[in-house]
């Protein structure tokens, strides 16, 4: 890595290193770095991404793939000290993790303005079911880079949206020493306390990695908390010169507020009051994942893989609300729990062959997975916090899914050109548990395909195209009128539909890599809650009906790391995301929350050279455009900016070596503005910053 910003927290400089191998007449061994990525599935250097198996299960060149695909890099991470995945994605293009405001409490991050959050989210590369409250959490500290694939990715990875797919890839075992402790203070009265540690062990066949957080820390809303404590060891064993076998697994347990929550004075307006109860605001989020990947290369040109992992969340949520007496504000209760299961198997052969002038790499394979939830609760009660948390709650309702896919993939390239040729069959078995403990069974089967091509005009540029499809089956009862009881029927899966035309580039004789495309997505058969007469529906306030929407836009992203130690990452995204079918008043308007523009820019200037070197600067801005605030468009959203600063030091340039000290500060400007989706309005987190102390050895 040719960067130095590692070199801030190892404390290894050319100075002082330099200095006393000079007085004691040794050699001069120049810098060392100490990396904390491990570049086992996904190669990176600074903030740019060169290669890696996240679009394809292939490892391949970023350039090559023909699909516009945003990468955050470890480095960036540690710039930007993110405190949620969605803090991570703030800067990359085609994403909005804005729609709720401030609420720490789910991921819920859009891809080109569709919902990712639960179907889009991975982990690794197997699939993150997230149930209705029992999400899985991803802290930063526990990952070292997270890719973005745009658009649907259903034809290798399964049900998965029209947007596309997050994929978090965890830190992974090193074969060479790393580690880390960190020391966190900051606003709030946030105390955390990190630690990494790698490497080898014995003949170093054997490599371990041990990674874990525990934080005490509030937040801007009474009450509110933001506490962790996390865990997640993993080990990597070479068996044999051709077999390799990683474990990966996680404990965490966190506990946040149950409500995020402004009152809402009127329609389109949240007021400057915190609706929760500061008594009774805990959300506890108890999760664990366990899990390995087996590699196997039989032969020179084939190879064998496997992917296994069982997760469980349980979700404890104590939440609040007030609604207007006429006299005052009444309070409401709830106490909400569910648990969630997921078992996830991939097994993949890939193999290396040439027909004529083309090579092909081919990877075909089956992968299962069941996942399944509980929920229980009896609704809010209006007497006190006390007897709301005395209450047992009811079984509630609840799902089995069970998924079964076969894929195969083709990848070809002759001299300049690259072609992808993708294709999965899915069948979905569901069984949808009402209170009762009755369950309704539905069955769904699809394709989905890909087809890719890019050409390399040169050995900086070269252009993409791809037209792509995604799947997902739907549950529950469809009506196709939302005043006809007789209308509903079992929904059809969802489809989208994307085609996409692009470029990527490098800047001459630099570490770069400019991404940009233009896409159209089409979404089908997808569906939305509207608000129906419950004398005429059955006592049903809220029915399923059709929603088909449409994705147009052009997005431009790049990532640098420049020659003079600056590194830099910058994006802007024009999406126009219309409602073709929906609710009542919907039709032919924009989804709201959704901005028209969006723009990024992020740099970290470190010299290691001159008066300044030891010192590291980060400067961001983030700006979000003007969106409707529900989708009847009666109301807008303002546009809105955000800045971010970072500065840090490296005490290796005074003789401490792998000490280091780094201050950021989010949202500078303070910036608490609303955000209305669908209708109803949230606030903006405010200024936070946090100083932190590290060593690396």
């Amino acid at each position: 890595m040719s960067v130095s910003r590692l070199a801030l927290l190892a404390g290894l400089t050319a100075f002082s290193t330099t200095s006393q191998a000079q007085d004691a007449g040794g050699m001069d061994l120049g810098t060392l770095y100490l990396e904390a990525e491990s570049d086992d599935t996904l190669v990176q250097n600074g903030y740019v991404a060169e290669s890696g198996r996240q679009a394809t299960r292939v490892d391949t060149s970023i350039r090559d793939i023909p699909q516009n695909i945003s990468t955050v890099t470890q480095d960036q991470i540690e710039d930007q000290q993110p405190r949620t995945l969605l803090d991570a994605l703030g800067y990359s293009s085609g994403t909005n993790v804005n729609a709720f405001g401030y609420d720490s409490r789910y991921d819920a991050v859009y891809l080109r303005g569709f919902s990712s959050y639960y179907n889009g989210l991975f982990r690794d590369g197997l699939r993150q079911v997230n149930g209705p409250s029992a999400w899985y959490q991803n802290h930063p500290y526990s990952f070292e880079a997270v890719s973005v694939l745009k658009g649907p990715s259903s034809s290798m990875y399964g049900v998965s949206g029209s947007g596309g797919i997050v994929n978090v890839v965890s830190k992974r075992p090193k074969d060479e020493s790393f580690n880390e402790i960190q020391l966190t203070f900051g606003t709030d009265d946030r105390k955390e306390l990190a630690f990494d540690f790698t490497g080898p062990v014995g003949d170093g066949r054997l490599s371990y990695r041990l990674t874990g957080v525990t934080r005490d820390a509030d937040t801007p809303l009474d009450g509110y908390s933001d506490d962790l404590n996390m865990i997640a060891p993993a080990l990597t064993y070479e068996l044999t010169d051709r077999t390799t076998i990683t474990l990966l697994s996680e404990y965490a347990k966190s506990m946040r507020g149950g409500t995020a929550s402004y009152y809402n004075e009127a329609y389109g307006e949240a007021s400057d009051y915190y609706i929760g109860d500061p008594d009774y605001n805990d959300f506890v989020n108890e999760q664990w994942r366990i899990g390995y990947e087996v590699e196997h290369a039989l032969t020179d040109t084939i190879t064998l893989r496997q992917k296994l992992r069982y997760s469980e969340v349980d979700a404890d949520l104590e939440f609040s609300g007030v609604y207007d007496t006429g006299a005052g504000f009444g309070r409401y209760w709830g106490h909400y729990l569910e648990d969630s299961e997921n078992l996830t198997i991939d097994t993949s052969v890939e193999t290396a062959f040439s027909t004529g002038s083309w090579a092909h790499t081919v990877v075909g394979g089956f992968d299962f997975a069941r996942s399944s939830y509980e929920t229980y609760y009896g609704g809010v009660g209006y007497v006190s916090a006390a007897a709301t948390d005395a209450a047992d709650q009811p079984y509630s309702g609840g799902q089995d899914m069970d998924q079964y896919g076969i894929y195969l993939h083709d990848q070809l390239s002759s001299g300049p050109w690259t072609v992808f040729l993708s294709g999965r069959y899915d069948w979905v078995e569901t069984t949808t548990f009402d209170a009762a403990h009755d369950g309704t069974d539905t069955s769904d089967e699809g394709f989905s395909g890909r087809l890719g091509l890019s050409y390399a005009i040169n050995s900086d540029l070269s252009v993409f195209a791809n037209v792509s499809s995604s799947f997902v089956p739907t549950t529950g009862i469809v009506y196709d009128s939302n005043t006809d009881p007789d209308s509903g029927h079992t929904g059809d899966p969802t489809r989208g539909l994307q085609k996409e035309i692009g470029l990527k580039y490098q800047l001459p004789g630099t570490e770069s890599l400019i991404t940009a495309s233009l896409f159209d997505i089409q979404q089908e058969d997808g569906v939305v809650f509207q608000t129906v007469d419950s004398t005429v529906f059955g006592g049903l306030y809220q029915v399923q009906v059709p929603y088909d929407l449409r994705s147009r836009g052009f997005e431009v992203e790049g990532q640098f790391n420049f020659a003079n130690d600056l590194r830099l990452t910058t994006s802007y995204t024009y999406l126009d995301m219309e409602i073709e079918r929906g609710a009542t008043g919907t039709e032919g308007n924009q989804l709201s929350a959704t901005p028209e523009h969006a723009a990024s820019v992020w740099a970290f200037y470190e010299p290691t050279n001159g008066a300044l070197a030891g010192w590291g600067f980060g400067a961001g801005l983030r700006y979000v455009g003007e969106s409707w605030g529900d989708d009847e468009n009666t109301f807008k959203n303002d546009d809105q900016l955000y800045a971010d600063l970072s500065l840090s030091y490296d005490f290796g340039r005074v003789g401490y070596d792998g000490l280091g000290l780094q201050v950021n500060v989010k949202n500078v400007f303070d910036n608490t503005d609303q955000t209305c989706s669908a209708g109803y309005c949230y606030r903006t987190e405010g200024r936070t910053a946090t100083a932190s102390i590290a060593y690396r050895f």
